[in-house]
This record gives C-alpha cells, structure tokens and sequence, in this order.
C-alpha cells in the first residue's frame, strides 16, 4: 500500500513582530514548522550583511534570530524589522539604502522573507507548496480602504513572486476563533482579541461543535473592528518615556535674557523610535545637520548622546532594548534599562505606573475598537460568553485588564500568543484546501 502524497499547501502567519508556519497533520490536526533552533515562531526580521563583499557580490542575508544576532554583533549592514507596517503605505514600492552603495525594494525584503518561510516549510513537508492560506489583520490601514486594499494586493503580490500559485487570505483574529474552536463543547459568542505587534484586531465570533464542522464560517462572524496600535506603538511610547530623553527628548535649548528657552527639534526622536524610519537618521546630510544643532540644547551632554546614538547606528539597539522593557515591565512590575552604550555607568528605570501612563492613550485606542466591533454587531458587552485573548502583546496585563473591564460577564480566556493564529489559519487551510 503506498502512503498518501503530502499535501501541497500550508498556512502563513507573517506577523509585525514574529510570523510562523502550520502543516496539516492528519484530519482535524495542524503541526507547527520549527523554524529555528526548534522554535515554532521566528522574529520578522532580515539582516542584509554587505561588509567584505566584492562589488559584483550580493549581500548576505539572514532571517529571524540569526538576523538579529548579526545586527547585535556588530556586523555593516542594515536590519529590517516590522516589514509589514509598509505594506498600504507609499514606502511598499521604494527602495532603501542597505550599505555599501547598495539598495533593495521594501517589497523584495518581504518577498525574501516569505521564500525563506516556504523554503522551510517545503523542507519539513518534504514536498513543494504551491497554495497558502495567508492571515491579516482586519485593517492593513485604517479608515482607508483604497490603501487597505492596496496592501493585500502588495503581500498577495510578495506570496506569488516566490511560487504561491493559489491562495487565500483570512483575517487574524477570525484564524484565532478557530483554534479556540478546537477545544469547547457547547456554542459560545466569542470576542477574539488579537493584539500583536502592529495591530489590535477583534472579532465577534459564534463557535461550536457544529459550527466548526463548516467550511464556510461568514455567517458565524458578526463583526470586525481593528485599529492599526500594538506592540511597536508600546516600544515606541517606552523608549520616548525612559530612554531618548537621556538624548534630548523634551528637553529645552539655553536660558536667554527675556526669552522662555524653547524644547529642542522633537522629529529626529519621533524616526529614532520607529522601526522603519530608523535608517533615515543616518544620512550624511541628516547627521550634519544634527550635528549643527549642538547650540540648540541647554544640556549639551544629552546632545551628545544623540550623536553617539547617530553616529554608532545605535537606533535599533535602543528599540529593542525599549522593547525587552516592556516585556520585562509585564512580567515583574519595574526594569532597569542599561544604557552603557550612550554614556558609562547610564541607567534608566521603567515601572508598571510609568508605562501604563505612557501607554494608556494607546490603551484607550484599542479598548475602543473593542467596544466598537460590539457595536457594529448590534450585541450587548455583557452577552459575550468569552473573551479570547491572543498575540504577542496581551503579555501586557494592565491592557488585558483594561479589555476585560468593558465585558464583566466574559470569560477571559488566554490563548498561546505566539501560535494561535498559525493554527488557527491551518485549520481554515485543512478545510479550504485539503
């Protein structure tokens, strides 16, 4: 008897912060791929190494962990993190410098990334793949449908270039639903709330044994509600709040006789911040033109971190040290931030109260969005049986409290938040394709 073919498909979760891979593995069933050092999940992340190549040479390039490690090490090149927040915006289709006098396509970064995705997929399946279910979030954009559009065509467009013949999309955190699905016995209304690195999604949802058994679930979904806040707007918060301050943040230019002193330029702070804008600060032209405004900060020390900042491409090491912060904050209530590389002996501190202050506008953004997606459903907050809660930034629990709040009589319930909505798209995967 010979064994069945493999299947010829797989499902994609690429998400802001970390993207991961499902395989069916018999009926009803989904395995993650490991996709590196046995991880089931692997940072969006690309280093384009081009330090010692011959002009004829390409760079190299390394993904996820390996991608990060090189950047830490100190290697000349560039990373790229967050490659789906450019997806909708008029970045997609521009190039961007990545040393050496070399420049690549926005697109062809996330392209680069999705083939090293398949590759392992195909690797672990031991079969070529051809169709892909794809998550999404519910809006690549807000309140723009033309751009929100255009954004799915951009990453449709990334999957065929590297040999997806046929696919599919589903949002996020609908993919989330149905992996909860898997494991109750009776029908429930479900609020799914996705909130991973670029997006707080949420969706409400009726699951149950024989709901699950459909393919087509439109009808059990009452509504959809996202706003384009998460994880990367917290790191963003975090680091103007406890660390670019040391750099000048709100910090004010010299006393003058009968002149309040003015705050110091904020824009360069505002790129430092943001994953994607980064690079930008690292111009020639930009670097002179920072270095020039030493006369315009009182505390002359501060302006001189900023050009340590500048000077040793330091931007991203500061994001993610804002980063590891929040995520340290989450789980014990107060952090130290070391900050040796701007100044000897540079400490900052971070505590529960100052970063709940400095995230609670963003907070409120997504605390809305839930009640909203409520609305939109025509469904009192107290007749939710659950509150689903995925995706990376749900780690945070004065956010999920704060959620929970606006449903009293729902069931918070967390799922895993690295893997929920892989599984849950290769579910959907099993049914649509297999």
């Amino acid at each position: 008897m010979t064994s069945p073919r493999p299947a010829s498909y797989c499902a994609i979760d690429f998400g802001t912060s970390n993207s991961a891979i499902a395989l069916p593995a018999g009926p009803g069933r989904v395995a993650l791929v490991a996709l590196e050092n046995g991880q089931r999940t692997m940072p969006t992340a690309v280093f384009y190494q081009v330090e010692g190549l011959a002009p004829h040479e390409e760079p190299l390039r390394f993904y996820g962990r390996a991608a990060l490690a090189a950047y830490v090490e100190g290697h000349d090149g560039r990373l790229m993190r967050s490659m789906k927040s450019i997806l909708g915006s008029t970045l997609a289709e521009q190039s961007t410098d990545i040393g050496a006098g070399r420049s690549v396509r926005y697109l062809d970064v996330v392209g680069g990334y999705l083939r090293h995705l398949k590759t392992l997929a195909e690797r672990e399946a031991d079969t070529t793949l051809s169709r892909v279910v794809l998550g999404r979030p519910v809006f690549f954009v807000d309140d723009d449908p033309a751009r929100d559009r255009q954004a799915q065509q951009a990453l449709e467009n990334a999957a065929r270039a590297v040999g997806f013949s046929e696919l599919s999309f589903q949002y996020e955190p609908i993919a989330a639903a149905l992996d909860y699905e898997q494991g109750i016995d009776r029908e429930e209304l479900v609020l799914v709330a996705d909130i991973g690195g670029g997006t707080s999604d949420f969706s409400l949802v009726r699951v149950g044994p024989e709901r699950r058994l459909r393919i087509d679930r439109r009808e059990d979904i009452l509504a959809n509600h996202g706003v384009h806040v998460a994880g990367t707007d917290f790191d963003r918060h975090v680091e103007l709040t406890s660390i670019l301050p040391w750099c000048g943040y709100r910090g004010f230019g010299p006393s003058r006789p009968g002149q309040t002193p003015r705050e110091v330029p904020s824009r360069v702070y505002f790129d430092l911040a943001t994953w994607h804008l980064i690079n930008t600060v690292y111009g020639p032209q930009r670097v002179a033109e920072l270095r020039r405004m030493r006369s315009f900060y009182a505390d002359t020390d501060q302006h001189a971190r900023l050009m340590r900042v500048v000077e040793d491409h330091l931007g991203h090491a500061l994001i993610a040290q804002a980063e590891a912060a929040k995520i340290a904050v989450a789980e014990g209530g107060s952090t130290q931030i070391d900050l040796d590389r701007l100044e000897d002996g540079l400490r900052s501190t971070l505590d529960e109260a100052e970063a709940v202050q400095a995230l609670d506008p963003d907070m409120g953004r997504i605390v809305e969005a839930a009640q909203e997606t409520l609305l939109a459903a025509g469904v009192d907050a107290g007749d939710v049986d659950v509150l689903y809660f995925t995706g990376g930034s749900t780690g945070f629990l004065p956010l999920t409290q704060k959620i929970a709040a606006a449903l009293p009589n729902a069931r918070a319930i967390h799922g895993d938040r690295d893997a929920s909505v892989a599984q849950g798209l290769g579910l959907h995967a099993q049914r649509l394709l297999g």
